[in-house]
């Protein structure tokens, strides 16, 4: 009579390999459920934006260039004027509401199979994502290939249209993908999702030799989303009661749908006392809110901060008191969700560094840069409403070192806070 199998015996044979439970099907899904998201936002983005009008049945390629950028590819603006003209054009911005959604996704996606595990091997861990990321480039050469389309620039009346009409001038313009970067930093992207998405969840598992630093680094880490977030949450709140109340709904729904966060991260930092400088020249019709196209339309490069928008609207000393909410919020859900033997100068340390990183990045992809001229025989460039240019660029340095600020104050603060309200049991 043979010998009744050991437990490890009965687990290796009734339980499923790990790789089985997250295999291809399973990133296969995750890939087309934060691709169709994606696409659903950014479509619902351009119709209340009003790119139904565009011609030649230009929709689904804009839509799908939107999904491009949002996942940190690369579109590349291109003009063809012939041989008497001249054309410049350039276009650098991810519509952040788009890139959230998709990123929320994928990220939830990521980390379902790996629930109610308490650790995982390295090996499986990146064989979970190389699957993924395998999937997500495939998807993005796809939408790449599909993104892309010329329009012919009407030259109007005048002069230039005049010269147009004379030499046989048709200008055009239109947009396509650089395939490498698009790949280049699309990947980067995806890995940015999913090394965050395991950072700050406090149920993923992580590999043995880390979870020594996961007390450190992911209450801090869980700390910055949920700073993002609520500031994402805030926006929405105020994109709908202004959607209702003052007119243009359209407009608003497309700037909450399009680039909220392009908006309130940039807005957190000025609540910081972070410096933006910015122009708006020309007919670009980029959703922003009325006050910020009133403060960079200007002849020269214009400065976003408090004391310059609080010219035009006083209401934006507020972002002040809200800053300081959202951020010793944040700072109390990391000391919470940290050990109770960590000093409060610790949390303090933890906070900075999780602030300084935090806005660095809302810094980095939040810049836009937008530019197009067009030039007959040295006529007419720069003007007759066939150009335009769009900047938005934070000083990065103050920002940074006034979110050190931030994050030591409010971490210190938030330590002593969660020392008082802790259990008498679990304060060493």
């Amino acid at each position: 009579m043979s010998a009744p199998p050991s437990s490890g015996q009965a687990v290796a044979r009734t339980g499923s390999p790990p790789s089985a439970r997250h295999g291809w099907v399973q990133a296969a899904v995750t890939v087309l459920a934060g691709v169709i998201v994606m696409g659903v936002l950014a479509a619902l983005g351009l119709w209340a934006a009003g790119g139904t009008g565009i011609p030649d049945n230009g929709f689904p390629r804009v839509v799908a260039a939107t999904v491009v950028m949002a996942g940190g590819g690369s579109v590349r603006l291109a003009g063809d004027a012939g041989a008497l003209a001249d054309t410049r054009a350039g276009l650098t911005a991810m519509p952040l509401s788009v890139t959230l959604a998709g990123a929320l996704v994928i990220a939830t996606g990521f980390l379902r199979p790996l629930r109610h595990r308490a650790m995982a091997g390295a090996s499986e861990l990146v064989g979970w994502a190389a699957r993924i990321a395998v999937l997500w480039l495939a998807a993005l050469v796809g939408l790449a290939l599909a993104a892309r389309q010329t329009f012919t620039v009407p030259l109007g009346n005048g002069t230039i249209g005049d010269i147009g009409d004379l030499f046989g001038v048709n200008p055009s313009i239109g947009y396509t993908t650089d395939l490498a970067p698009t790949l280049l930093f699309g990947f980067l992207w995806l890995a940015g999702v999913l090394v965050l998405a395991l950072l700050a969840s406090r149920g993923a598992p992580l590999p043995a030799r880390l979870l020594r630093r996961q007390e450190s680094v992911r209450p801090a880490a869980y700390a910055m989303v949920v700073l993002l977030l609520a500031c994402v949450c805030v926006g929405v709140v105020i994109g709908l009661v202004v959607a209702a109340t003052r007119g243009h709904p359209a407009r608003t729904l497309a700037v909450v749908l399009l680039a909220l966060p392009n908006v309130i991260w940039p807005a957190f930092t000025i609540g910081l006392g972070a410096t933006w400088n910015g122009r708006v020249d020309g007919p670009f019709g980029l959703p922003m809110p009325h006050l910020l196209d009133q403060v960079l339309r200007t002849p020269d490069v214009s400065t976003l901060d408090l004391h310059s928008l609080a010219q035009y609207d006083g209401r934006v000393w507020w972002l002040v008191a809200a800053d300081a909410v959202l951020t010793v919020g944040a700072a109390f859900a990391m000391a919470a969700r940290s050990p109770a033997r960590i000093r409060p100068w610790r949390h303090a340390v933890h906070m900075a560094l999780a602030l300084v990183a935090a806005v660095l990045t809302i810094c980095l992809v939040c810049r836009i840069s937008a530019h197009y001229g067009l030039s007959l025989i040295g006529i007419g460039d720069l003007g007759g409403g066939l150009s335009g240019v769009l900047f938005l660029e934070p000083r990065l340095w103050s920002a940074l070192g006034l979110a050190a600020l931030w994050g030591l104050v409010t971490g210190f603060a938030a330590g002593l806070l969660a020392t008082r309200v802790r259990p008498r049991s679990e304060v060493p």
